[in-house]
């Protein structure tokens, strides 16, 4: 009885593990803003050209002159409003960072001077259903 039991769990087991390195090979790397980097007029990158395919696990890379950018995470008040919301928003600022895509919408802004109102911002959104 437990030899029967035994193999099923060998084989959900394979299967979880099958699905996990499936989902890992999937993943892309995305130069945010492609050759430009993260600097003005990004704000269309996700966009532009055409549509990119950004799936859950895929890294995003934003690279920038660390002296004039950098990269917070924030939430909808903090993008709408170009501020650091919440008060425990991640800062990025080593001038490549890697941020893994999540499900859902996650809001990207330069926090440095009036880079956020000039438009250095985006936001990038994965359906929370998608596959």
């Amino acid at each position: 009885m437990a030899g029967k039991y035994g193999g099923l769990a060998l084989v959900l087991v394979s299967l979880v593990l099958l699905h996990g390195g499936v989902q890992l090979a999937a993943a892309a790397v995305w130069n945010v803003g492609d050759s430009n980097g993260w600097t003005f007029g990004v704000i269309s990158w996700p966009n532009n050209p055409g549509f990119k395919n950004f799936r859950e696990g895929d890294v995003l890379v934003f690279k920038y002159d660390p002296a004039a950018h950098n990269v917070i995470v924030v939430d909808d008040f903090g993008f709408g409003t170009c501020t650091t919301h919440p008060a425990n928003a991640t800062v990025y600022s080593s001038s490549n960072d890697r941020i893994t895509v999540r499900r859902g919408e996650t809001n990207f802004i330069s926090g440095k001077g009036d880079d956020c109102d000039k438009g250095l911002k985006i936001t990038n959104g994965i359906p929370r259903c998608s596959g």
